[in-house]
């Protein structure tokens, strides 16, 4: 992989990643228009760089929620923060679930299936449309909430299923107000990733070439800045219900993928 590949495909995981349009799905385009035919274990490699970059721009953005998910786990007192940090402990359980007992079955999905990768986003593009036309509310994070945001987190592990479409638009629909669902909805991914990323580093047999070192640094950096704009920028847009544009992405994204695998 070349350094402008890297760059492209770092911009779009760093970008969608944090807007609802599927990091996973526009990634397993892009390679497919890019014509990457790196070996399994390279792409292995430039992901979970690509992954670190977008959990370190989020956790730049909300530095100060991040210290106190770290206070209340260690704390042990029945105070708001200790309660946030149970509620994001119960909506990783679901994907952390999901993802271990199958991951063969995961890892197969994501060898360039376009079609799939285009009907996951049309059901992206549905989720989207309803949740902007849910009632603006005042209402907090549950327990039971957690859980079912959760599960919707657990199914968007498809490709073309976006993470923060599905658990933003899950908790809207729930009635939660959308600035919280938008924060919990980026907090409650974070140490899913690190703990992939650790699963891979100690299991992962992950390896590379000294020339690997420039593209990565490329992508990490493409992901990690594009990240973070991407992240401030969904927060403002889910605040002021703008979720329909993201919605008409998804579809004409999702029609024009399956027209392309089609035509394959």
């Amino acid at each position: 992989m070349d350094i402008i590949d890297a760059i492209i495909l770092g911009i779009v995981q760093g970008l969608t990643e944090f807007l609802p349009v599927s990091s996973s799905g526009h990634l397993e385009i892009g390679k497919a228009l890019l014509g990457d035919n790196s070996l399994p274990e390279e792409s292995l490699v430039f992901t979970v760089v690509l992954h670190f970059a977008t959990a370190l721009s989020t956790i730049v953005i909300f530095r100060k929620e991040v210290v106190e998910i770290l206070n209340g786990l260690f704390r042990f007192k029945d105070n708001e923060e200790t309660r946030f940090s149970i509620k994001i402990i119960l909506s990783m359980i679901p994907a952390v679930f999901v993802g271990l007992v199958f991951e063969k079955q995961l890892e197969q999905l994501f060898g360039g299936n376009i079609l799939l990768v285009g009907s996951m986003l049309l059901i992206t593009a549905l989720l989207l449309y309803f949740a902007d036309r849910a009632k603006d509310t005042t209402k907090n994070v549950t327990y039971k909430n957690a859980i079912i945001i959760g599960i919707s987190q657990a199914i968007a592990l498809l490709p073309g299923i976006s993470r923060s479409g599905a658990t933003i638009s899950t908790s809207v629909l729930l009635g939660i107000d959308k600035s919280k669902a938008a924060r919990f909805s980026f907090l409650m991914v974070v140490p899913l990733i690190f703990g992939s990323i650790a699963k891979e580093l100690l299991y992962g047999n992950i390896s590379f070439q000294a020339e690997q070192i420039t593209p990565l640094a490329a992508g990490f950096a493409a992901a990690f800045f594009s990240g973070l704009l991407a992240c401030t920028w969904m927060i403002k847009l889910v605040r002021n219900s703008k979720l329909t544009y993201f919605s008409v992405y998804c579809l004409i994204v999702g029609i024009v993928a399956i027209t392309y695998s089609f035509s394959q």
